[in-house]
């Protein structure tokens, strides 16, 4: 089996822009929904300098922001290296999980920076505005609305394994390296992924680990890689990851730090795309063949218009559910999803407000 490094070292690079400005992100950039590596766009964060001054600084910049509220931290022993799976029988997980101070953490990852084979110690998606809020003021994005909050990441050789997120993402590297390897949305066919109900950590991960991939185990990765892109990241850099993008992140070097910006261009009132699957999981999937297509029709023309606006031939007042949705009719139409699910589950249906 390849090991970690050969299996990347062949994919291409990705693109890279510098002197990123608002407009050029907006237009260039996130328009074209492809991923960009943004070479030095946060070089002038003080946090930069802290970290250039080795890791005992950086920890001390960051323990200087602690509020001392504990944060969720993932553990895990040093005989998994930093990469954390499920067990073998993906009925469990290779770590454990408990709240810790974010100092606390930071001064176990000084003691273990020159250890052989030390423990993976992970302070993973913290919002910043409630664990280090001072740190907002030094860690400005002028390419986002202020609206979108930061969070950070804290570690030392790790790997996530590769997952998706239902946002658009910008993460920037603080301190130590990061690769990052990206497949787009439409090989998912070809990642092989895990259950929804049992994850790492939210999102489903594939199930194939590009550092010991076994071609005859998971063969149509090879897919997968012919069509994925990769880049290493040094500190002041940060990358654009589009929305549903499958990302692999390997940090790279034994103490890291990672603030990221997650935001959506979806309304927030109008739930989940990924209870929506769940629903047509239920719904759909089990459908005799011939309905399911007709389903896929009703989808394909009602929901992704494939055919032009399905009801351009109604006078606007008649549109319904199928035209412009104000908000009292984005209300009648979760009541109705509710009623249908109370039903369903044999409960009292909810009273409309």
């Amino acid at each position: 089996m390849p090991d970690q490094a050969h299996a990347f070292e062949h994919l291409p690079a990705l693109p890279v822009r510098e002197g990123v400005t608002p407009e050029i992100f907006r237009h260039e950039i996130q328009a074209r929904a492809e991923p960009v590596v943004l070479r030095g766009l946060v070089s002038q964060w003080p946090g930069i300098s802290a970290g250039a001054a080795g890791t005992a600084a950086m920890a001390r910049y960051l323990s200087g922001f602690d509020n001392g509220r504990p944060a969720e931290t993932i553990f895990g022993p040093p005989d998994i290296g930093g990469r954390f799976f499920y067990s073998e029988d993906l009925r469990g997980l290779n770590f454990s999980r408990r709240p810790e101070r974010i100092s606390r953490s930071l001064q176990e990852l000084v003691s273990l920076e020159a250890a052989p084979s030390p423990p993976s110690i992970y302070v993973q998606s913290i919002p910043i505005a409630d664990h280090l809020p001072g740190l907002l003021n030094e860690t400005p994005l002028p390419l986002l609305p202020a609206s979108v909050s930061p969070r950070i990441w804290i570690g030392n050789r790790l790997t996530v394994q590769t997952h998706f997120d239902l946002s658009e993402n910008i993460a920037c590297v603080i301190a130590g390296r990061r690769r990052f390897t990206l497949f787009p949305p439409h090989q998912l066919k070809n990642l092989y992924v895990g259950p929804f109900e049992h994850t790492l950590a939210g999102p489903p991960v594939s199930l194939v680990r590009p550092e010991s991939w076994n071609p005859e185990t998971h063969p149509r990765f090879a897919e997968a890689l012919a069509h994925a892109r990769t880049a290493e990241l040094a500190p002041g850099d940060a990358i654009y990851i589009p929305y549903c993008w499958w990302h692999h992140v390997q940090s790279l070097t034994s103490f890291n730090v990672l603030v990221n910006y997650w935001w959506s261009e979806a309304r927030p009132d109008l739930g989940s795309p990924f209870d929506a699957m769940l629903h047509a999981l239920i719904a759909l999937r089990d459908l005799p063949a011939r309905e399911r297509e007709v389903w896929r029709g009703m989808f394909d023309h009602y929901v992704f218009a494939a055919n032009g606006d399905p009801v351009a031939h109604l006078p606007a007042d008649s549109q319904g559910a199928l035209g412009p949705h104000s908000p009292e009719m984005r209300r009648k139409l979760k009541f109705t999803l509710l009623t249908s699910l109370a039903k369903a589950l044999g409960l009292a249906p909810p009273p409309m407000n």
